[in-house]
């Protein structure tokens, strides 16, 4: 198993799963004020949902924000990403081609830490965002999202080993369950790529009955899972201070 390289480091000193709040306010200062809260509650990273954010088509405008977010976010590194509406991201004005040129924008502002993009993105869009993230030494995050079912496991472990043939440091897989045997299938495939491939993965299920998933996905390979702050970014995510504590006990269980 496998953390979630940061800059030749283990992220989170190799804590499996590493704990990302979201941050999804949609003006300057809600989301500073976001970020702080969030902060206050000692995750391991933060992500910015940048599609949510009024304004996301004034590219100086982002980049400065994203450097007064990395002020507040102190030690803790940020997660940039504006995810396509078809993979449950916010409707944006952003064409394509803006979405790509603006993930360069930010990437260059020095500003943040790791990048995620859609591996169903374009490929020319996936290596204009590869390219930054590489230029600048962050790490890349390929993810595929699927709202609607949960794929069987060869199909979810054939995602896994697509983030790394496409070049990911992470390779990321959320589904939605509608059975208790969706969510072990989903932790199946996490863990059987978390074995075979030789970056780190991570593996969730969404929705309430995907829960289960956040807390003991780090038992079976997943390096990173998501808390909500003061809102959640997909559904099924828990509270940050209900996770720590689930993944607290799950810790001192795991090593007696």
């Amino acid at each position: 198993m496998r953390p979630i390289p940061l800059r030749g480091r283990p992220l989170a000193g190799g804590a499996m799963p590493a704990v990302c709040v979201p941050l999804v306010a949609r003006t300057p200062d809600a989301l500073l004020a976001e970020a702080a809260a969030a902060v206050a509650g000692a995750p391991h990273l933060l992500e910015w949902r940048v599609d949510f954010l009024d304004g996301i088509e004034r590219t100086a405008d982002v980049v400065a924000l994203a450097r007064r977010l990395k002020q507040v976010a102190g030690e803790l590194p940020v997660l940039f990403t504006c995810r396509a509406p078809q993979e449950g991201g916010q409707p944006t004005v952003l064409s394509a081609d803006r979405v790509a040129e603006l993930h360069a924008a930010v990437a260059a502002s020095g500003a943040i830490d790791l990048v995620d993009i859609e591996m169903a993105a374009q490929p020319r869009h996936l290596a204009a965002v590869s390219g930054a993230a590489r230029a600048h030494g962050l790490t890349l995050v390929l993810s595929f999202h699927d709202f609607q079912r949960t794929p069987p496991p060869d199909e979810l472990l054939a995602r896994f080993r697509q983030a790394h043939a496409l070049g990911a440091d992470v390779g990321k897989v959320a589904v939605m369950p509608h059975t208790p045997g969706d969510v072990l299938a989903l932790l199946q495939a996490t863990w059987q790529a978390s074995e075979a491939l030789p970056i780190a993965v991570a593996g969730m299920a969404m929705g309430p009955l995907g829960a289960a998933s956040r807390i003991v996905g780090g038992q079976f390979g997943s390096a990173l899972t998501f808390a909500a702050g003061q809102a959640a970014s997909a559904p099924g995510q828990l509270p940050l201070g209900e996770l720590r504590t689930a993944l607290d006990v799950l810790g001192r269980a795991s090593a007696r």
